[in-house]
């Protein structure tokens, strides 16, 4: 049945991706947002930072006992009658496939700098990503509270950098020691930071003045700082134009706010800036057509899928995106891939590791439901029309290890878990047409590491891995011509991957060009669609 407020829900949806270099107070700003949310009552911290708590969207037991995310985590939460869909990413570069994955299934960004580093160079990755959808983004400057970079350079950077306009909607009032707060350059008020954010406090203390030119701004931050304030705010309004929504929805323009995440300092700005101007749901685009939320009928697509969530009962969890109509409990969905309908009625939202039943949900929304092993990143699911969502990519793996067991009796375990693992898009499997080896690939070293652990942890399997002599991976394509001959004359560098695809593994970029000026009717790729 189609809710009659359907458009009403539509409108109140905004879902958006936080994207950083490591380090920049990415997940520390999650949980100030979950705050605001009233998700949760106490702020978090990563364990070895002092508490021995950790992060609220770091569920996992690697995240918790190393202080980093690894895996994206989906939480929904409201604010000011919005529901709010927020997708944390991983910060680390080895695990960048996620991420990218993550950026398909959103409709705007933000992205957070570091106030003392300025821009680095996993930013400028994820922003490329970014560009290539068009994604509108919204840049936050965290960490006022340390020694920063002079605000106008760090603009500077933004724009010649990552080729983004800058239009700041709020103004740093020095940093470090001596940071006292920010002036809303739209709001026209003076913010003022007095004391440190408490464990137990929603938000820092402050002062509101409606006015830059109150001679209350010269008692609490001193006359010299004043006048340096207010001759910066003159000069930026001069140099920079007013903010520009249509701008900002093409990608073109970014909206800059300063502050600082650990003191909760800004991040209502930002808030308010996500429910006023970044987009509600966004069409897509399937192989046959564009795909628009208004429409009546359900249609979304798995972008991640992510194993033992809940280690009782070692469960394989399908994140989906719903792009048009509704999810309805017990509603009949097509698994287009697999031309089968199913019957779903245990679907849930998310709070990171936690998950919640629900009985509707509407597009914007990300919904999970098990997966028992039919279910691959990039599927489609509609209410009967056989489409499929595009531009949901797999990358050919950076660094290559061999998997090897500890106990040999325990291979069946192995592969079952590594099967689980792959379905994720961590890590790749790949098994060499000439031998039984198991070889793995991933975009960083880190990854091996995860699943060693993982493969301990949640599967009972003692593993090790040791480096093999491939550098560079490519899925074959046949361009009309006999596959046969290339196969048997270079089947020792060829694998199946686990979708049954044919992958060339070369030992070094002198051996893959070879390859690619003797077969001129084979194409090698660096990228494969799901």
């Amino acid at each position: 049945m189609f809710d009659v407020n359907h458009n009403i829900e539509l409108n109140k949806r905004r879902t958006f991706a936080i994207i950083s270099h490591p380090d920049a107070g990415k997940t520390t700003i999650t949980e100030k947002m979950l705050l605001f949310g009233k998700i949760i009552r106490t702020s978090g911290t990563i364990k070895g930072r002092g508490t021995g708590k950790y992060a609220k969207s770091d569920w996992m037991n690697i995240e918790k006992e190393r202080g980093i995310s690894v895996t994206t985590s989906v939480i929904q939460f409201a604010y000011k009658n919005v529901l709010i869909n927020l997708l944390d990413t991983p910060g680390h570069q080895d695990f960048s496939e996620d991420t990218y994955r993550i950026l398909t299934a959103v409709d705007c960004c933000l992205v957070v700098i570091d106030a003392a580093k300025g821009i680095e160079s996993r930013t400028k990755k994820l922003i490329d990503v970014t560009r290539s959808h068009n994604t509108p983004i919204i840049t936050f400057i965290n960490k006022l509270d340390r020694d920063s970079l002079d605000s106008i350079e760090l603009l500077d950077q933004i724009e010649q950098e990552l080729q983004l306009n800058c239009v700041p909607i709020t103004w740093p009032i020095s940093c470090g020691k001596n940071f006292k707060g920010i002036y809303h350059l739209y709001d026209k008020y003076i913010h003022l930071h007095l004391n440190q954010i408490t464990e137990k406090s929603n938000i820092s203390s402050l002062i509101s003045l409606s006015d830059v030119l109150d001679t209350k701004l010269d008692h609490h931050i001193g006359i010299d700082l004043s006048v340096q304030i207010r001759e910066e705010l003159e000069l930026i309004s001069n140099i920079y134009p007013f903010f520009n929504k249509n701008k900002f929805l093409k990608g073109i323009l970014t909206p800059v706010f300063f502050g600082s995440a650990l003191k909760n300092f800004g991040i209502d700005h930002l808030l308010m800036s996500i429910i006023k101007w970044a987009p509600a749901p966004l069409k897509r685009q399937s192989d046959i057509r564009i795909v628009n939320p208004q429409e009546k009928k359900f249609t979304g697509f798995v972008f991640k899928i992510q194993a033992n969530m809940d280690l009782k009962h070692r469960d394989r969890v399908a994140f989906i995106r719903i792009v048009s109509g509704q999810y309805n409990k017990g509603m009949k969905i097509r698994h287009v891939r697999i031309k089968k309908d199913i019957i779903v009625s245990n679907v849930f939202s998310f709070i990171a590791g936690e998950r919640f039943a629900i009985k509707r949900a509407y597009p914007g929304d990300v919904i999970g439901f098990h997966n028992h092993g039919t279910i691959r990143i990039g599927d489609t699911f509609t209410e009967g029309e056989e489409i499929k969502f595009i531009g949901i990519p797999s990358f050919a793996p950076e660094i290559f290890r061999r998997i090897l067991l500890k106990n040999p009796l325990k291979q069946k375990q192995l592969i079952k878990g590594l099967i689980q693992l792959s379905e994720e898009g961590a890590i790749q499997v790949f098994r060499p047409i000439i031998n039984s080896h198991i070889i793995l690939g991933a975009i960083g070293i880190l990854q091996f590491d995860v699943v060693i652990e993982r493969l301990k942890i949640e599967y009972n399997v003692d593993a090790i891995y040791e480096k093999v002599n491939i550098s560079l991976a490519r899925w074959i394509r046949s361009k009309n011509c006999d596959i046969t001959s290339f196969q048997e004359k270079n089947k020792t560098y060829l694998a199946f991957d686990n979708s049954k695809n044919l992958i060339y593994l070369a030992p070094n970029a002198a051996n893959l060009n070879i390859s690619i000026q003797q077969y001129p009717g084979i194409s090698f790729h660096k990228t494969r669609e799901q």
